[in-house]
């Protein structure tokens, strides 16, 4: 099982997924910032004073939690606009020893509906199964994020349960269903996702 990851981008048909760089944070706070209405009904981080001093404690949060291979923190960029900021992939174990992790994802709003969630998440899945020796990956979303939901859908994952009252976002909790991804079921469905130009 290996610690950390090598710092280089990982490619899918359409988009590059990279470790984030200190000149990333205002890419991050645009993008960030023309999606709060909707990322802060699902996010905690998503206030509604987000601002610059935010996107630099990410970035700087990020740089450290690979380099201890707490976090695997992604930035997701178009090939053919690498300087627009899609949004942000991450990949953690959740249990070293029982190798299971997990993996959070957001997307700005003029973006989603697109695809580009459910190709960053393959290439992540890629990462996780194939690069860190995963045995189980998580996804927890909102109850009612219905779009994350079909993400998980399409990758084949399967809903489990649901958390009750797992995350407090704007005062308010929120259920989360959880879903899971085994090995060698993601051995099961590579194929498909390359056959349908997610990796």
């Amino acid at each position: 099982m290996k610690r950390s990851l090598p710092g280089r981008s990982r490619l899918t048909p359409n988009l590059v997924l990279r470790p984030f760089r200190r000149r990333d944070v205002d890419e991050i706070l645009e993008a960030a910032s023309s999606s709060l209405p909707e990322l802060n009904r699902w996010l905690p981080w998503a206030h509604a004073r987000y601002g610059r001093g935010d996107a630099v404690a990410f970035v700087r949060d990020s740089m450290s939690a690979w380099a201890e291979g707490r976090a695997f923190d992604f930035a997701i960029r178009h090939r053919d606009d690498p300087e627009r900021h899609l949004g942000n992939i991450s990949v953690w174990f959740t249990s070293r020893a029982q190798l299971v992790g997990e993996i959070g994802y957001w997307v700005r709003s003029d973006e989603t509906g697109k695809g580009v969630g459910t190709e960053a998440t393959a290439a992540a899945l890629r990462v996780a199964f194939d690069e860190l020796g995963m045995h189980r990956v998580v996804l927890r979303i909102a109850i009612g994020n219905t779009s994350s939901e079909r993400i998980a859908e399409k990758l084949g994952f399967t809903r489990e349960g649901v958390l009750r009252e797992d995350v407090r976002v704007n005062g308010v909790w929120l259920d989360h269903s959880i879903w899971g991804l085994l090995d060698r079921e993601y051995r099961a469905e590579k194929a498909r996702y390359a056959s349908v130009g997610w990796v």
